[in-house]
């Protein structure tokens, strides 16, 4: 099968882009590099340096003529969408849009639309939150990953083109830029490795839903195996404070490290957990990594990669 992954070079893109190569897909790979890495790309993937927005891309479809699309090219950084709105829409409606109309003119069997748990449901009531809780975002870059997911049903009804849409919990693991993506444990681990001082937003006391990176890998496999359509959360059920990170890491890397507490972000969201029983049901999928040893897995590829040198615990 021949697939194309929007956002190839970052951090899940690469990793499922290895995934697929493994399994024998020929895959390319359309990213602009704004926040993907060359030394990400898979040497057996084909390379189109291209922004999602560009026109061009439609010669792309042409030439590789995908039966899958993977989605994951976005402009991923919620307070950049609150900053700046116009642009981030534009990048991650317009964008998509763009993904879509060639999906649809060259005849494109699926698509896999990377979405978000956390920031479609909002401050939700009930935790673990499940699909069918009324999706209500509060920032921009929920609001346009929902928008996407529209018009993916409508692209379904109006030209049969099948989707299946992923939303993420808090995904962590090798490859996550602790920059441009913001992941809390990237940062952490970043920060700890190069001996800076890390501080933790408020109390510490907000909760995620840690899901590691292979786990929503072999997710996308599965929606490309399964015919099956429609949403599902894909995470792991479990809440877990930024608290219970820092000591976690603190252990792994460097029992020394202070623990410091700064200011509250504004907005930030309180809780966020999903429940992942329909994707279990459905796909066949669930998690099988726990946070202990996706955690280890994590920093041992960080100080693999890191020019500092590690601390010794």
């Amino acid at each position: 099968m021949k697939c194309i992954i929007t956002g190839g070079a970052g951090f899940i893109g690469s990793n499922l882009a290895d995934k697929l190569i493994r399994e024998g897909y020929e895959v390319s790979i359309i990213d602009n590099l704004s926040t993907g890495k060359k030394e990400n790309l898979n040497p057996k993937a084909v390379f189109y340096n291209i922004d999602i927005l560009d026109p061009k891309i439609s010669q792309i479809f042409k030439k590789e003529k995908p039966e899958t699309v993977f989605h994951y090219a976005a402009q991923i950084d919620v307070r950049k969408s609150v900053e700046y709105p116009i642009r981030s829409a534009e990048t991650n409606i317009l964008g998509s849009l763009n993904i879509l109309e060639n999906c649809k003119n060259f005849g494109v069997k699926k698509i896999v639309f990377a979405s978000t748990g956390g920031a479609i449901y909002g401050e939700a009531e009930i935790i673990p939150t499940s699909e069918d809780y009324l999706a209500q975002p509060v920032s921009p870059y929920g609001i346009e990953k929902l928008s996407v997911e529209h018009y993916l049903n409508f692209y379904k009804k109006e030209y049969n083109l099948d989707y299946l849409i992923l939303r993420f919990a808090n995904v962590y693991g090798p490859r996550q830029n602790s920059k441009g993506e913001a992941g809390v444990i990237a940062i952490f681990c970043d920060k700890i490795i190069k001996g800076e001082q890390l501080v933790i937003n408020g109390l510490g006391e907000q909760t995620r839903d840690f899901v590691f990176v292979e786990d929503v890998v072999n997710a996308n496999i599965l929606a490309i195996k399964k015919n099956e359509s429609g949403v599902f959360n894909i995470g792991t059920g479990i809440e877990t404070d930024i608290n219970a990170i820092f000591q976690e890491l603190k252990k792994l890397l460097d029992p020394s490290v202070q623990e410091i507490h700064g200011p509250e972000k504004a907005g930030e969201q309180k809780r966020s957990c999903l429940d992942f029983k329909k994707a279990k049901e459905i796909l066949g999928w669930k998690p099988i990594y726990d946070l202990a040893k996706g955690l280890e897995k994590t920093e041992e590829w960080f100080n693999l990669h890191n020019l500092y040198e590690p601390h010794k615990s």
